[in-house]
């Protein structure tokens, strides 16, 4: 009888584990998809200046190959 008590008891320990480490990998999980949000957000803004800033260049490049 005190091996069905020491099973359950084992197999109790060990779901609570797994519950908390799946909690853990959800919190990080969430965190890496925020940093991956913030990411993309700079790498967006970062394009849009490029681009604004490639306008005045390819105009120029295109006076200069006309003469």
């Amino acid at each position: 009888m005190w091996l069905l008590i020491v099973s359950v008891g084992l197999a109790t320990a060990g779901l609570l584990i797994l519950g908390v480490l799946a909690i853990r990998v959800f919190l990080a999980v969430r965190e890496l998809a925020r940093q991956v949000a913030a990411g993309t957000e700079a790498l967006t803004r970062a394009s849009d200046r490029l681009q604004r800033a490639a306008r005045p260049m390819a105009g120029r490049a295109g006076e200069i190959s006309r003469h």
